[in-house]
Parts: structure tokens; sequence; C-alpha cells
């Protein structure tokens, strides 16, 4: 019985998870309070719209960006740390056996059985034993630019056009309150799906996430507050 066909974990989920609530999560915040925060100042209805569109298609383009980025220099560490392991095995084979032996001792075997397992992970495949236990690398933790990047800028513009939405079909005078209530619903759902997903307590996830979002939105209504009086 092949194990990883019987077992699925929630950190499988992990690589994806975090790029899709994060870009979820920025895309309904920062477009919500970007529209709360130009109505707020008395700009006209045209005018929210398309501070609007031009958040969403920024915010995803950043997104993107920005998760390719950071996932490659992760992905470029990664590498990195993996070329000078194969190096010290080929030139210190012994002293990695007993590098790796000695983890497994702290971990709780004995040290003739942390030699026996060092010796035969080794024998298997010395890398990949040095890259999970040493270095603590695994396939499921591993970098993945493109993934990262997509999940980010697809779930950002899905969430941020949620509020535009709401913004566009609202009366102009209750489109603040509107845009700001619905969008802390929206959080809630997105916090509680993610923290599903994640195996994590559903509560927490809400509370985390309307928080911070509500936070945000009422900042960006204050200073739209006040320089749309001062202007």
């Amino acid at each position: 019985m092949d194990i990883h066909n019987y077992e699925t974990h929630y950190s499988s989920r992990i690589g994806w998870l975090r790029a899709a609530v994060l870009g979820a999560n920025d895309g309904i915040v920062s477009t919500a309070s970007l529209v709360i925060g130009v109505a707020s100042a008395s700009a006209a209805r045209g005018e929210v719209l398309v501070a609007g569109i031009a958040g969403l298609v920024a915010g995803a383009m950043s997104m993107a960006a920005g998760e390719y980025v950071s996932v490659c220099s992760q992905a470029d560490t990664e590498k990195a740390d993996l070329a000078r392991e194969r190096l010290e095995l080929e030139s210190d084979y012994g002293v990695e056996r007993e590098e790796l032996a000695a983890i497994y001792v702290t971990r709780g075997l004995e040290q003739s059985l942390a030699r026996q397992v060092a010796d035969q992970l080794m024998e298997h495949d010395a890398l990949a034993a040095h890259a999970r236990d040493e270095l603590g690398l695994s396939e499921i933790h591993s970098a993945r630019p493109i993934q990262a990047s997509l999940a980010s800028a697809i779930t950002f513009a899905v969430g941020a056009a949620l509020p535009l939405a709401l913004a566009w079909l609202s009366p102009a005078a209750t489109m603040v309150p509107i845009v700001a209530v619905s969008s802390l619903v929206f959080l809630a759902i997105l916090g509680g799906l993610a923290a599903r997903a994640g195996g994590a307590q559903v509560f927490v996830g809400v509370a985390r996430v309307t928080f911070w979002g509500a936070l945000a939105m009422a900042v960006t209504a204050a200073v739209g507050m006040l320089f749309g009086t001062v202007v």
C-alpha cells in the first residue's frame, strides 16, 4: 500500500492555500478600502469605479509579480543548499553519515540504530535524506513560483471584484456602508473556508481576517473623509 495515496494531510495544501488566501484577502480588503476611501472623499460614482478597477488590475499584477519573485528567491535558496549538500556528500561522505545519524539520535533513536537508519537511507538516496532531515526540505513544501503567482493573481482579482461589483450596484448614498458590511461578510466566509481547508479553528480564522479588514477599511475611510474635507 502506498501511504501517499492512502493519507491526505493538510500540509500538502500549503503551497497553493497560502497564496490563494493571501490573494483573496488582499483583493477584498484593498479594493473595499480603496472604494470606501475614495467614496468617503465625496467622489462621484464613476471616479470610485475607475479607482476600483485600477486597483484590481494593479493589485492582481502586483500580487503575481510579488509572489513569483519571493517564491523564486526561496527556490534559489533551496537549490543552493542542495548543491552545497551534494558537494559535501561527494567530499565528506563519512562526516555526512555521522551528521545524519546524530540527527536521528536527537529524535530518540539509539546510536547503533541511528547509524543503521542513516546507512540505509543514504544508500537509497543520500541527497534526499539530507535534504529532508538536515535541511528540512520536502516535495510538499518545495517552492512553486508559477503556482503561487497564478493563485495569488486569480484569487486577488476574484476577491477585488466582489466589493467593486457592490460599489457599481449599490445606491450612491449607501455605497460606503453596503461595501463595508458586505466585504466583512466576504472576509468572514473566506476566513472560515481557509481555516477549514487548513484544518484550523473556523472561529479563529473568521475573527482574524474580519478584524484586520475592518481596521483597514476604517482607517481608509477616515483618511478619505479628512482629505475630502480639506480638498
